[in-house]
């Protein structure tokens, strides 16, 4: 089953004598999404970008990340199976949302069944009418839901979102955000929100304030 337990987290700043954040005790169980909430600058993407396994050299950082009850913190970043979705799409503006989607995929199936799982990816996302455009002609609500399309396709055990809302205009993030707390229920990932719009907040969520 899926599951991300953390345990003493601590966030801080080289450059600080006290931490941006410490987490002492925190799971997130199957399908539950918790919602961290707080200023800009409290710390808490590079919680986020510590946990997928990003090097951080302004923070000293430190605690135990378990996922699916094995402990990770000292794993390369694709060993660790945690997804990001970041503020901005990031999408190669060279490449089709299709060779976008590609570039996600783990290389240890046959190219037909990769083949099989990207298509059915684009039908299940709703994003198969796009898959030969380029990221600079869709919208961004478009980009969006490739985005989270390509975090999902590399197969995560855990879903982390920073702030993925934020670049939208008012209009297409409801829209988007109704969108992706559906497919996350649907594919029932335990989930880390960081935002700092209480707009954000899935009915249900537990929030912590940082």
């Amino acid at each position: 089953m899926s599951q991300l337990e953390l345990r003493g987290i601590r966030i801080q700043l080289r450059s600080q004598s006290s931490p941006l954040i410490e987490l002492p005790e925190l799971t997130i169980q199957q399908g539950e999404i918790v919602v961290l909430m707080g200023p800009s600058g409290s710390g808490k993407s590079s919680l986020l970008h510590w946990l997928v396994g990003d090097s951080l050299p302004e923070f000293d950082c430190s605690g135990e990340i378990r996922v699916g009850g094995v402990r990770v913190d000292a794993l390369p970043t694709q060993a660790r199976r945690i997804g990001l979705r970041m503020q901005q799409p990031w999408l190669f503006p060279h490449l089709t949302v299709r060779e976008n989607l590609q570039c996600a995929q783990r290389g240890t199936e046959t190219p037909a069944e990769r083949a099989r799982q990207l298509q059915a990816c684009l039908d299940a996302f709703g994003i198969a009418h796009l898959s030969e455009q380029a990221p600079d002609v869709m919208s961004g609500g478009q980009a969006a839901r490739v985005a989270l399309a390509r975090a999902i396709l590399n197969q995560p055990a855990v879903m982390l979102l920073d702030e993925p809302f934020s670049s939208l205009d008012t209009a297409t993030r409801e829209e988007v955000r109704a969108w992706t707390f559906a497919q996350l229920a649907r594919q029932g990932l335990p989930t880390l929100l960081v935002t700092h719009d209480i707009q954000d907040i899935p009915e249900h969520a537990q929030v912590i304030y940082v």
